[in-house]
């Protein structure tokens, strides 16, 4: 790294210490333990972007130097850090994310004060933010896996924060295990890898695969797609996401679902381009239909939920599903040899990796607002918030277009890339395989269209309309810090969303270390003004241009309002009733009743079912109260995880005849268990 560079980094490091010290120093006054925190965790993260920024557009990361922290007293044990290009960008992502969400934590966390230790969730936080940095920049696997382990284990204590409500406690225990199981997939695979590189530092693993048999590859590959998928939320290893995120407080929900989970495509995509070596066919083909199959999955089961932030958490499956699908075509392409194509591809999936993690922060905090204000996250209780929180419902309505993928905001410009790599993709082979590139894309499509629906239902169900309860029709904006933690967010999807050729560049030299081809000139035209796929053929499109062309029809209607309306009266009347009295919030449309269509339309995945209980007064034609529940299947739950429960909990108690309390016994066991070893190893 360059001395400034390296400099910056570690001042970006030893503020998020000074955070964790701060907060604990002061834990007992709650003001100030949350001022100095969050306020060092928000310095950290402004130091992390600078650095990253910089760095990115420097060039940074063509030559990684490595740095050893400290060398342990067993030989061969040192923990080391280096900043390539791919570690620069990653930290750029929790850098931005993590400034936001300190910033709205200020505020966020003052409804802990008297009865949480907010200096102990400040503490944290910032050791949060200071592994999660630590594993995009570890040098070697001993530094890796204590980061990755450390930031399991702080996350859980954060998803068990408050661990007074049983569905809280349960989450917990479930992403524990989840958490544990995915170290153990990646742990198996890096050994795999340094079995034949005869050493643990990441500068020994580039290109190693080359030295592996393929069989040894395909294992490894196998390995670290459940780990580093478990990590990130996958479908079918998915099913902690939903249940942790929603009970966790909305300053986390937003940091595991904007950052943690990234760290599982920051393995994916440093594993399968690095160490790996050259990609088969079907480790591409593979991705490529996990995230196809993740994201129309995670979306459709996104439109069941009436649930604020468990909508969110599936709507992050969904964006990861999203950026699979452009891993997955690239290392396709490099398979057949197109090495342009695999850059388009990888830039988009980085691309959307960004723009995930600043959306979906986005929308965390909007409905971390929410519930502030209304103390619910039921959709079905709110209504009317757009009058009450008008900011709020701004900048969550910016998020929710960006997450829709609809111009000219961010998620619009990754998933155009991302279409025009598929698109390029059915002429690269002629094998079968290629009709994986027309499918995947027809798939993008319809989730585009199905998440497009589900915030229609988000946005206007929680915001629009009447209030449904007293918590809404008592709701209230939120603080100042938590308003200026949504903007600079939304500040952050607009800019990736109007100036993509811009921020193209800081690209450049990952595609160049990973791919060796640099594309931001070929995607760039008009001066910066028009993104452009690679081939002649390809497709054009300008944001900002579509900005502009807004911008000069404005002054239409308002012309044609000063000549026709200046002077006529205007009148406010209620809105028109049918001829009932007044309009009342059981004529509103519900999320049950808006998602019922598509419910039905997939009834087969969903395996919906529904108890209708009547009370009637004199006759049986006239009801007096109606109540009806309505429940959909979650199939990898039902189908695959619960019978694997059972099952492993039906062996254990067979298993515990072992115990039989004998000395004897145990001594048997351990011979046999020594003679096996003997054995294996002959």
């Amino acid at each position: 790294m360059m001395e400034s560079s390296a400099i910056l980094l570690t001042f970006t490091l030893w503020v998020y210490v000074a955070g964790m010290a701060g907060a604990l120093l002061f834990q007992r006054a709650e003001r100030l333990a949350n001022a100095v925190g969050f306020g060092l965790a928000a310095l950290g993260g402004a130091c992390g972007v600078v650095f990253s920024v910089s760095s990115l557009a420097a060039g940074q990361g063509m030559t990684i130097t490595p740095v050893t922290l400290w060398s342990g007293p067993i030989p061969g044990v040192r923990f080391v850090v280096e900043a390539d290009a791919l570690s620069c960008f990653f930290v750029l992502v929790v850098s931005l994310v993590g400034l936001a969400i300190s910033v709205f934590s200020l505020g966020y966390v003052r409804t802990y004060y008297g009865r949480k230790n907010v200096g102990v969730m400040a503490c944290v936080f910032n050791a949060l933010l200071l592994v999660t940095t630590l594993v995009f920049i570890a040098g070697n696997l001993w530094m890796f896996l204590i980061a990755w382990e450390l930031m399991a284990l702080l996350a859980y204590g954060m998803v068990s924060f408050e661990h007074e409500d049983r569905e809280t406690r349960q989450a917990g225990v479930l992403f524990f295990i989840m958490s544990h199981l995915d170290a153990a997939c990646v742990l198996l695979g890096f050994l795999v890898l340094a079995q034949a590189a005869g050493g643990f530092s990441f500068a020994s693993f580039r290109g190693i695969g080359a030295s592996l048999s393929p069989q040894q590859r395909d294992v490894a590959f196998v390995l670290f797609v459940f780990g580093f998928g478990i990590k990130a939320g996958i479908v079918p290893l998915h099913i902690w996401l939903p249940v942790a995120h929603p009970v966790a407080p909305s300053n986390i929900s937003a940091l595991m679902s904007g950052v943690l989970i990234k760290t599982g495509i920051y393995g994916l995509v440093r594993v399968c381009f690095e160490f790996l070596g050259p990609p088969p066919m079907w480790w591409g083909a593979s991705l490529l239909a996990v995230g196809t199959v993740s994201a129309v999955l995670g979306v459709l089961y996104a439109l069941m939920e009436h649930d604020l932030k468990r909508l969110l958490a599936y709507h992050s499956i969904e964006n990861i599903g999203i950026i699979l699908m452009g891993l997955g075509a690239s290392l396709m392409f490099l398979h057949t040899g197109h090495a342009v194509l695999a850059s388009l591809a990888l830039i988009a999936g980085l691309y959307h990796t960004i723009n995930h993690a600043t959306f979906k922060a986005l929308l965390f905090l909007g409905a971390g607002a929410v519930l502030h204000a209304t103390h619910t996250r039921n959709m079905e209780e709110m209504g009317g918030l757009a009058k009450r929180m008008r900011w709020t419902a701004l900048f969550f309505l910016v998020g929710a277009v960006a997450i829709s993928a609809l111009p000219p905001l961010n998620g619009f410009v990754s998933e155009w890339l991302t279409y025009q790599s598929l698109l390029h993709g059915f002429g690269t082979t002629t094998s079968l395989v290629r009709l994986m590139f027309p499918l995947g894309g027809a798939m993008l499509a319809l989730t585009g269209a199905l998440a497009a629906a589900c915030f229609v239902k988000a946005f206007g169900i929680t915001f629009l309309a009447q209030p449904r309860s007293d918590h809404a029709r008592d709701a209230h904006e939120a603080s100042l810090p938590m308003l200026i933690g949504q903007g600079v967010l939304t500040a952050a999807c607009v800019f990736l969303g109007l100036f993509p050729t811009v921020f193209l560049k800081l690209l450049d030299p990952i595609t160049l270390q990973l791919t060796g081809h640099q594309l931001s000139q070929q995607l760039t035209m008009a001066n910066g003004l028009v993104l452009s796929g690679v081939a002649a053929q390809g497709g054009t499109v300008s944001t900002l241009g579509i900005m502009l062309m807004f911008g000069c029809l404005l002054p239409v209607p308002l012309a044609l309002w000063a000549v026709f309306a200046r002077k006529a009266r205007t009148r406010i009347a209620p809105t028109w009733d049918c001829g009932q009295r007044a309009l009342t919030p059981h004529m509103e449309y519900t999320a049950t009743g808006f998602s019922k269509p598509l419910r039905m339309i997939f009834k087969a995945l969903f395996r919906p079912r529904r108890e209708v209980q009547r009370e009637y007064d004199f006759s049986p034609y006239f009801a007096t109260t109606l109540r009806f529940e309505s429940h959909m299947e979650e199939v990898f739950l039902t189908r695959i995880y619960r019978p694997v429960n059972y099952g492993l909990l039906r062996l254990s108690r067979r298993l515990r005849a072992l115990q039989a309390g004998s000395l004897q016994a145990y001594l048997i066991y351990i011979f046999v268990t020594l003679v096996a070893l003997l054995l294996f190893a002959l």
